[in-house]
């Protein structure tokens, strides 16, 4: 099965040992991983600001990119969603919108793949730690995928997985949103990090780097002993 990676922006400046997660995850799972080189940002933070022709102009630049591929797979719930999100962005053009439909219909978040696609739900990692997983927002609410992840976790040895209290709420990031909206968002997180105190947990699995980067450096600044990974890191934890 031939599997395109779709690194994400963050993925590719912050996040590089996840991406190499995902694909050393996949490639044991049986894939081919090929990274097209033409790829940029989805477009999602001109297209939440507004920018609709900015927007259209980055997915058309992706739609291109990927317009071969047999599958596209993210390590970004956020980023799969704006995929998704394409035809609509092409609703008056009908040449866009056919080529976007092709892409969005054969694009997955990382462990939505291995769990719909692949039919795995135990890649064999081990991982011994209490740890806790952040729903993001648009991976559960866009995307409407709330299931992968935990199937996936589950199964990995040694990890207990706690409940983390009001677990749908937003982290606060939200793109642009913690920018322009930075006292509110500054409360958003603080809130999202005494929940995940109050799990015990630690280690914090997420499935969006956006997430973990606002959490993540909050956590660090306030110095407590929580470890921030994406769930990529985890699938790739062997005895």
């Amino acid at each position: 099965m031939k599997v395109s990676l779709f690194v994400t922006c963050l993925g590719e400046i912050f996040y590089q040992d996840a991406a190499r997660d995902v694909v050393e995850v996949l490639e044991r799972l049986g894939c081919d991983i090929d990274f097209p080189g033409g790829q940029i940002c989805c477009g999602q933070p001109a297209y939440n600001s507004g920018y609709r022709k900015d927007a259209q102009k980055a997915a058309k630049q992706m739609i291109t990119t990927f317009a071969d591929s047999e599958y596209i797979v993210t390590p970004s719930g956020s980023c799969a969603a704006m995929f998704k999100e394409y035809p609509n962005l092409f609703k008056e053009d009908n040449e866009w919108q056919e080529k976007a439909q092709i892409v969005a219909d054969k694009t997955y978040e990382f462990t939505q793949f291995i769990v719909t696609v692949l039919g795995v739900e135990d890649v064999g990692a081990v991982y011994p730690a209490r740890a806790t997983y952040h729903t993001s927002c648009h991976m559960l609410r866009l995307l409407k995928e709330s299931e992968a992840p935990f199937k996936l976790l589950k199964n990995v040895k040694g990890l207990e997985l706690l409940p983390l209290k009001n677990s749908y709420d937003c982290c606060g990031f939200g793109g642009t949103f913690a920018l322009k909206m930075a006292p509110i968002s500054e409360q958003m997180v603080d809130e999202k990090v005494r929940h995940v105190q109050e799990s015990t947990a630690e280690v914090l699995i997420g499935s969006d780097s956006g997430c973990l980067m606002n959490i993540g450096g909050r956590i660090d600044r306030r110095e407590l002993p929580i470890n921030v990974k994406h769930i990529a890191q985890i699938l790739n934890t062997r005895a």
